[in-house]
């Protein structure tokens, strides 16, 4: 595709930056877009910035366009993707070729806390989002949906011909949502969209409110980790350089005018080989050189037993997931160890 500059949403946030460090680094021209809400520790977010050249002292001003010192095609700019009047405006400045759109209120947990936060964020944001890709001759749009509109499903793999009407959190009826508006706008528009459902990534520059932090700082410390639905649990854990690998395949590979189908695809990306959470932790404790003190616990409102994604359609386009949990789990430590932010 002939796409010179992108614009990342959720810069900031673990899979934006490793992709926006991607991007880059293959010559192309990136605006990095990020709110850096306090879902989690902004000092983690700020660290990510920083490696992209970005100082803290900037990046925390609204609307301003700072660019990277150390990385001359990297510019970052602090929007909420709510905001009607700064979003449109800077899709008009730029004039951007593609869209990958990562920013989003994330974790399950939390939407049983805080559901309007979801809204705002994924409901009006997405629209925000859409709009402007509307309204600005976007090329393709690539977005983050998740592993978790699948709900509890009993069948598996899951695969994108399964049925997701039965969410089971906030966070996947919104992810679902996107899906339905996405094909909405690209059946009317004309709009290029391909949706991708996130299976479990972990990695290097990871978020601390997912299981690879919480168990290595909790081992780390000699606190308890807890253990949910007694361990009884597993997840398509997929590292991240495969995920942006994945990503940059599917922004190089929009979806096809086909008759009367809009140019809309929806795409599964993880491992393709589901791990149970008795293993991960067993890895990480041999990386670690420690052993967990467990607490098992009861299944939590809104979680699944199980994930495991089909990613044949995926595949069928180059796609393949090459980091296994062992390596990936040893690249996660060696950055956990030396790091601290």
């Amino acid at each position: 595709m002939g796409y010179k500059k992108i614009l990342v949403t959720g810069a900031a946030g673990f899979i934006g930056f490793h992709l926006s460090k991607k991007l880059l680094e293959q010559g192309f021209e990136v605006v990095g877009l990020d709110n850096i809400n306090d879902y989690y520790d902004v000092n983690l977010k700020y660290a990510r910035l920083s490696e992209l050249g970005v100082e803290r002292a900037e990046a925390e001003e609204w609307n301003r366009k700072s660019i990277s010192t150390t990385l001359p095609n990297f510019t970052f700019v602090r929007i909420n993707l709510e905001d009607r009047e700064s979003l449109p405006q800077l899709f008009a400045e730029e004039s951007f070729d593609a869209v990958v759109n990562l920013a989003a209120q994330a974790g399950v947990r939390y939407s049983l806390e805080n559901p309007m936060a979801y809204v705002d964020s994924n409901i009006v944001g997405f629209v925000n989002v859409l709009e402007s890709c509307r309204h600005n001759k976007i090329q393709h749009l690539v977005y983050a949906s998740s592993s978790s509109v699948y709900g509890e499903n009993g069948k598996v793999p899951f695969s994108e011909d399964d049925r997701v009407d039965f969410p089971v959190s906030l966070y996947a009826a919104t992810k679902k949502a996107n899906e339905l508006m996405a094909h909405t706008y690209s059946h009317l528009y004309q709009i290029p969209t391909s949706g991708l459902r996130f299976f479990t990534v972990y990695g290097p520059w990871g978020r601390p409110d997912m299981a690879p932090i919480l168990f290595a700082s909790a081992i780390t410390e000699n606190r308890a980790i807890k253990v949910f639905n007694n361990g009884d649990m597993s997840r398509d854990f997929t590292y991240i350089d495969d995920i942006v690998n994945g990503i940059i395949l599917t922004l190089n590979n929009p979806p096809k005018k086909e008759k009367e189908h809009p140019l809309y695809q929806v795409f599964n990306i993880g491992n393709g080989s589901p791990v149970s959470l008795m293993e991960f932790i067993e890895t990480l404790e041999e990386n670690l050189g420690q052993v967990a003190d467990k607490n098992m616990m009861p299944m939590q409102p809104g979680d699944v037993p199980r994930t495991w994604a089909d990613t044949e359609h995926l595949n069928a386009i180059g796609y393949k997931s090459e980091t296994p949990i062992q390596n990936g789990v040893e690249k996660f430590v060696e950055w956990f160890k030396k790091y601290t932010y």
